[in-house]
């Protein structure tokens, strides 16, 4: 469950910017597209080595 304290006097619309931002940090909606199809674990495995692939090329080129 999401709590989001809210000061007193605070902006409704500040409040909801909050909660969405510790919504998107959960992940519940990109879980809940992913569970929408099922996804070969070839594929998977293929995404994850293209990630990495790509996050080392990042870590060398800023060196």
């Amino acid at each position: 469950m999401i709590v989001v304290p809210i000061k007193e006097g605070e902006n409704i619309e500040r409040a909801l910017k909050k909660f969405k931002r510790k919504f998107e940090k959960t992940g519940i909606m990109r879980e809940l597209r992913s569970r929408q199809a099922y996804t070969k674990d070839s594929v998977i495995r293929r995404e994850k080595l293209a990630k990495a692939i790509y996050v080392q090329q990042m870590h060398r080129d800023e060196e």
